[in-house]
């Protein structure tokens, strides 16, 4: 036997391997779930009847619906996440004697941790369940078999604006909420130290805490802020319009595939944010000795 076929039994017995084991991960979640989220981005490139302004308009009506309705209630959590987080680290900072750090865990707590988290949450709970309702609702009353019928992808009509809208919605609305909560923190941590008579005895200024904030910013900060939101976002929109594409015909799944959606999403959220702070590990690491 020569060398060539040997060679060509070695990448077929390879490649069978390979086979098997894609057909396997199909059958979990996360092979599902991967699967949903490049089949949506390929249908966005995929030639159809359906013409890039209506795929634009539909994007921008999820981004709108994702993003900006929902930041009446992200403002709030954030101003009172951001003016807790701010007396708390300057008090504790204080009486410890570590007031060079206060930029640093500041950046730490809203940038790189609990904002992209937050804002999340508040998404999967509110826009993430609203999804999985509606194409869960359009399952039921068979109107995404209708889709099919009449020569449209349900994928491309119903998932990929979802999915895209929700990646730049959840981008946009955690670099809002890590505004919001160093900005408005600040100013109703001011207007409590003004009304209290600065009973809890802190020393703030603009000044001081934009400075910290600066020193203590670096380049991984602004990766996270883009990394973070977009895996989110994709998360929790493919997350939903999967729960609502398998669920059973009957309308009593509806409201348990929306809070299995909920839920799942919740941890997969988290569980993303774990693994992604693994390539910071070495940079935390860093941070954590300059406390101690």
């Amino acid at each position: 036997m020569s060398e060539e076929v040997k060679n060509w039994q070695k990448l077929t017995i390879v490649g069978k391997l390979f086979h098997k084991m894609g057909l396997a991960l199909l059958k979990t979640t996360a092979g599902q779930l991967t699967a949903l989220f490049f089949r949506a981005f390929w249908s966005l490139f995929h030639s159809e009847s359906r013409s890039f302004k209506t795929d634009t308009r539909n994007i921008i009506l999820q981004t709108f619906f994702t993003g900006v309705e929902i930041f009446p209630i992200l403002f709030v959590v954030a101003a009172l996440f951001g003016s807790v987080v701010i007396i708390e680290v300057i008090t504790l900072t204080g009486k410890m004697g570590f007031s060079d750090v206060v930029g640093t865990l500041i950046v730490v707590v809203v940038i790189r941790e609990l904002g992209p988290i937050l804002t999340a949450f508040l998404i999967a709970g509110r826009s993430g369940s609203s999804l999985t309702t509606y194409v869960g609702g359009m399952v039921i009353d068979s109107e995404v078999d209708a889709l099919a019928s009449m020569g449209i992808d349900p994928i491309r009509y119903l998932v990929m604006p979802g999915l895209i809208g929700g990646m730049i919605a959840t981008f946009m609305m955690t670099i809002l909420f890590s505004a919001t909560a160093i900005f408005c923190g600040f100013g109703l941590t001011k207007a409590l130290i003004l009304a209290s008579g600065n009973i809890i005895n802190i020393q703030l200024t603009w000044d001081y805490l934009s400075t910290e904030l600066i020193k203590a910013i670096s380049l991984n900060d602004f990766i996270i802020v883009i990394v973070k939101p977009v895996v989110f976002g994709a998360i929790i929109t493919c997350n939903a319009c999967y729960q609502a594409l398998n669920i059973p015909r009957d309308i009593r799944q509806v409201p348990k595939a929306t809070s299995r959606s909920v839920i799942r999403s919740f941890l997969y959220v988290v569980l993303s944010d774990v693994a992604i702070s693994l390539f910071y590990l070495l940079d935390y690491y860093n941070e954590l000795s300059k406390l101690i």
